[in-house]
């Protein structure tokens, strides 16, 4: 792969994912909606100059503009379009041959006193080998013509983006009498000929006619469906002008999802700043271990020359110091963060669109619950959502959803609101697990909470530095630590009620529902109080962590989405741990979790609720309306998937190894799939090994799985080290953290004032 400009390759080749969307070769094409094709084109004047085939894609163009706009007037005349309101100029001028006439208009944009067009696109041939019924001496005509207007393209091209379309071939059988001259292979000929002529003496210049010849690619697979076998079809001529509107729009709007086109951005004074931790931190590490080694080489045991016996050392190898392990850990992140760098922000790594069949979604999954099923053992211990389960349950939840990630399913509504549940899932786990952590332990410290944050946020932070990304960007991060410390306010505020006191006096049962009570009251007015909420959230420099694009929207729309199931989380464990503590529940390994009878009811009853979400979700019609009632009804379908996972002891006696393995890195697969899997920031896909897609998602998923393992073993060393027991000793780490965080705030407040 050349990398560089990824221009040439949206302009010369490409192909068709499906019949309709189109994959410019190794990267991105955006699709451009009116408002950002305006914001685009402002005060811009666009000429399009040539025959039919360049007026329908002048209409084309311009229904980019304006989709009202209609194909009429006169066809062999001149068209001209205006948008006042963003002072875009379009005109179309008719000049079907490549000869004196267009020499001369071309010739009358050069002169200085004339104000030039920004972009020109120019093309013509069929009208030469039509009149010319065919003959060599048309052809030749047109190489002294085209050699006469290239000079002029050349000189315009240093101020304008000039473009000459080839000639796209046609479909010989539809062609009417009087055009069964125009062949493919004259048209080749034609064309062979402007790609010789045009630049030719130009070609060590920056400055250069760009040939767009993507066109005939796409032209060869639908030209058997053009009305007359000359004019492609509308869907053709839309993706010819989307092409056309990425080559110049791209590098002015910059797009996340339109990475053809797109100069690499400059590093920030941040990055520049993480990039120098990261090397010292290397450097260091390697200091160290070239001395320990020598150390290790000098006590190492020797023969004694008098008495040839062996000499032991007299000092042991020491051991791993902190300083080491920290700066080995750093050295670790630093290489990781350096390939997150190069496949997402660097133009190194190719990048592709999505593009979502059924078969691309449910044949992994069908492939991955074998393989889950395969690995299945027997647990440690029998409980309600023990850890294992709770692993698995994570693991195959953020498979299914990588899985959706790369198909791009989000399209197909109803594997949406599938995939909406598993997302609810995770934060259930969050209110089950930390509400059963602080009701049985009783823990309310300051080292539990610093763990939690560190762990939840320490891989996020670090993207947010190297990938010059916001931290709502990876919004379920932000998610979860909020969540946290609105379930750890709510129990360590006044009066910490925990089981053990809660034993001594069934009454502060009572108090901690009403604290429930009161949460739930809290979450309702939010919901329903957006502009209290945003309020809330748009102070510095709580917004400088939830603002996306300017504002809290974001963080507002995914904070409702499941406003209510950590609630329902919380809700659940406290009731299941009151039934164990009453023992009203029978978790023995292979015994039913109730009475034969009630459990088989629950079963029956889980099964329907379960069926039944499914069966609404699969209906869904309007995502916004799904949307809305989704934070009520969510709960449905995990409370019944946990009771079917639960009630049975046989089904509660087992779990997956093989989704349980997935489930302990599940954060970590989560957030690295941005930009080491995905790519252009989750709105493609990465391709490391261009033309054999599924030997690429082979090896960039074996990378992907083997970085976030690491990750976590690096998140995991470094907890112990940042996050000491000793309270003095994390209260000096925390002030330290303290001024990092401000420092952060202050080149990033720097940053902000020299963009703007």
């Amino acid at each position: 792969f050349k990398g560089g400009d990824t221009c040439e390759y949206l302009l010369s080749s490409g192909r068709f994912l499906g019949e309709k969307v189109w994959q410019p070769h190794s990267c991105m094409m955006h699709k451009y909606k009116n408002s950002e094709a305006k914001n685009c084109l402002l005060d811009r004047h666009v000429a399009f100059i040539g025959d039919s085939r360049i007026r329908q894609l002048f209409y084309s163009f311009i229904k980019l503009l304006n989709p009202q706009v209609k194909e009429e007037g006169n066809k062999h005349g001149n068209i001209l379009f205006e948008d006042k309101s963003a002072s875009i100029r379009v005109d179309f001028l008719w000049y079907p041959e490549v000869n004196g006439s267009m020499r001369q208009r071309i010739k009358s944009w050069t002169e200085d006193s004339v104000a030039k067009p920004h972009i020109i696109v120019a093309g013509a041939a069929t009208w030469s080998i039509k009149i010319h019924n065919g003959s060599n001496e048309g052809l030749t005509q047109y190489k002294i013509n085209i050699t006469s207007i290239a000079p002029l393209l050349e000189k315009l091209a240093k101020s304008s983006d000039v473009y000459w379309v080839l000639q796209d071939p046609v479909y010989e059988d539809l062609l009417s009498e009087s055009r069964k001259m125009i062949t493919n292979e004259k048209i080749d000929a034609y064309n062979e000929a402007a790609v010789r002529i045009l630049n030719s003496s130009s070609r060590n210049s920056k400055a250069k006619v760009k040939v767009f010849s993507v066109s005939k690619l796409i032209a060869q697979e639908t030209i058997m469906k053009s009305a007359d076998g000359l004019h492609l079809p509308e869907s053709s001529r839309d993706t010819n002008a989307m092409i056309l509107m990425n080559v110049y729009c791209n590098k002015i709007m910059k797009p996340i999802d339109g990475s053809c086109c797109q100069p690499q951005p400059p590093l920030t004074l941040i990055q520049k700043l993480a990039f120098c931790f990261f090397t010292l931190s290397i450097i260091g590490y390697l200091i160290i271990s070239l001395i320990h080694r020598n150390n290790y080489r000098k006590n190492k045991s020797c023969t004694d020359l008098e008495s040839g016996e062996e000499k032991k050392p007299a000092i042991n190898t020491p051991n791993v110091s902190t300083l080491e392990m920290l700066l080995h850990s750093f050295c670790k992140l630093g290489l990781i963060m350096t390939y997150f760098y190069l496949c997402d922000r660097a133009n190194l790594f190719m990048k592709e669109n999505k593009f979502y069949t059924h078969s691309s979604f449910f044949i992994p999954i069908v492939y991955i619950l074998v393989l889950g099923v395969f690995y299945t053992e027997n647990t440690k211990e029998t409980k309600v959502l023990n850890r294992e389960q709770t692993d698995e349950w994570k693991g195959w939840m953020q498979l299914v959803i990588l899985i959706y990630h790369i198909s791009g399913a989000s399209t197909f509504l109803p594997v949406y609101m599938h995939i909406r549940v598993l997302v609810a899932a995770y934060l259930f786990q969050t209110g089950y697990g930390h509400f059963s952590y602080f009701w049985l332990k009783g823990d309310f410290g300051v080292y539990r909470v610093c763990q939690v944050l560190f762990r939840l946020n320490f891989l996020v932070v670090v993207l947010c530095i190297v990938m010059d990304r916001p931290y709502q960007f990876y919004y379920f991060v932000p998610l979860v630590t909020v969540w946290f410390m609105i379930i750890y306010a709510t129990l360590a505020i006044w009066p910490q009620i925990v089981q053990k006191k809660a034993n001594g006096n069934c009454l502060w049962h009572f108090g901690l529902l009403l604290k429930l009570i009161c949460l739930l009251t809290c979450i309702y007015f939010l919901s329903y109080s957006q502009g209290v909420f945003e309020k809330i959230f748009s102070f510095w420099p709580l917004s400088k962590c939830f603002e996306l694009n300017g504002n809290v929207y974001e963080w507002w729309f995914r904070w409702k989405l499941d406003r209510y199931v950590v609630f329902h989380g919380m809700l659940f464990a406290f009731i299941y741990l009151a039934l164990q503590k009453c023992q009203m529940i029978s978790e023995g390994k292979g015994d039913p979790l109730f009475s034969n009878r009630v459990s088989n009811i629950l079963l029956f009853i889980s099964v329907v609720s379960f069926l039944t979400y499914s069966i609404w979700a699969s209906s869904c019609k309007n995502k916004t309306e799904c949307n809305e009632l989704h934070p009520s009804v969510s709960v449905v379908q995990i409370l019944a998937f946990v009771l079917i996972r639960n009630v049975p002891g046989y089904v509660r006696s087992v779990y997956s190894s093989f989704f349980a393995w997935f489930g302990k890195i599940s954060l970590e697969l989560f957030i690295c799939q941005y930009h080491i899997w995905l790519a252009a920031d989750t709105k493609g896909i990465l391709v490391l090994i261009p033309g054999y897609p599924m030997f690429n998602v082979l090896v960039s998923t074996f990378i992907f799985v083997c970085v976030a393992h690491e990750i976590s073993q690096i998140t995991n060393d470094l907890a112990q080290i940042v996050v000491p027991k000793d309270n003095s000793t994390l209260l000096k780490r925390l002030l330290c953290i303290g001024g990092f965080f401000s420092g952060l705030l202050l080149f990033s407040a720097m940053q902000d004032q020299s963009r703007h």
